[in-house]
């Protein structure tokens, strides 16, 4: 598995920004998909945005498209997810997630297809 830390979570009102980091340790360009999730008291976790590292294209689920924006920087190997417009709906522990097999699969923001979990980082958007 793969080591993965997030941080920057935090408190914003409905319209802010925040910027997700994602720390992932070993894991550098192809080596596969990594994601982000999102996962609300009472609510199954969920797929938000997805890329295949070192690849061009990005996926994201549709409440999401034109606000969040996942990047990913190979050189300090670290995914980022730009949240721009949130909404208090959004509130939630966002967890940044690694698949470990660099095969390709086509429900690219279902959690079952990765296998490396960080912590999570707690959002909070206030209305």
């Amino acid at each position: 598995q793969v080591p993965l830390v997030e941080s920057g979570g935090g408190s914003v009102q409905a319209g802010g920004s925040l910027r997700l980091s994602c720390a992932a340790s070993g894991y550098t360009a192809s080596s596969g998909f990594m994601g982000w999730f999102r996962q609300a008291p009472g609510k199954e976790r969920e797929g938000v945005a997805a890329l295949y590292t070192g690849g061009s294209s990005t996926y994201y689920t549709d409440s999401v498209k034109c606000r969040f924006t996942i990047s990913e920087d190979n050189a300090k190997n670290t995914l980022y997810l730009q949240m721009d417009s949130l909404k208090p709906e959004e509130t939630a522990m966002y967890y940044c997630a690694a698949r470990t097999s660099k095969d390709w699969v086509t429900l690219r923001l279902s959690p079952v297809n990765y296998d490396s979990w960080g912590q999570g980082t707690q959002v909070t958007v206030s209305s």
